[in-house]
């Protein structure tokens, strides 16, 4: 796992060990290859960020800020590590709390990424989606990616938001949400 772009590229990422499922160096490329324009002077909320990888490509790329949601220990002292090895960590928070009770709190904040990588196979990604829904936590032309097996996928009821890509690399599926067009 390392950054692949931007200030800290090249640089190697500490890994939690089995706590999380860290997203692939190919995928995060994609990802970030889709997402190109959306990255500058962007906030970021990163749930279920495990060693941070995603939030710390993304300050790498230009990020003004980086929110990190994680409860599991052993990761959340990984991504503490990986933000200070990249010296990225004065743009970055790191929250360790579980990311419903989070979400339940309501916005402290409008981000224009948000990305969802939870645990597989136990509907979580539903329900964070569901709960992102319901709140206000997206800026007006902000995206969510949710990662997940595609196994997982099913189309899932939204009022506020709509899927609009979706990309499948091997055993991983990103799904990208965006605010629905009220016009």
């Amino acid at each position: 796992m390392r950054v692949i772009s931007g200030t800290a590229k090249g640089r190697t990422l500490k890994s939690p060990g089995e706590a999380t499922r860290p997203i692939t160096d190919r995928v995060k490329t994609n990802l970030f290859n889709i997402l190109s324009g959306q990255i500058l002077d962007a906030n970021v909320l990163d749930l279920f960020a495990g060693a941070g990888s995603v939030a710390i490509e993304a300050l790498s790329r230009g990020a003004r800020f980086a929110t990190l949601v994680e409860l599991d220990r052993e990761a959340l002292q990984a991504a503490r590590e990986n933000l200070a090895l990249t010296r990225l960590n004065q743009r970055a928070n790191v929250i360790r709390q579980d990311v419903f009770k989070f979400l339940a709190a309501g916005p402290q904040d409008h981000y224009d990424l948000i990305y969802v990588a939870p645990p597989q196979y136990r509907g979580l990604w539903e329900k964070t989606l569901n709960l992102l829904d319901q709140a206000d936590f997206l800026s007006e032309n902000g995206a969510i990616v949710v990662q997940i097996h595609p196994k997982e996928y099913r189309e899932v009821p939204l009022q506020k938001l709509e899927l609009y890509d979706q990309r499948k690399y091997g055993s991983t599926m990103l799904c990208f949400y965006q605010p629905k067009d009220e016009t």
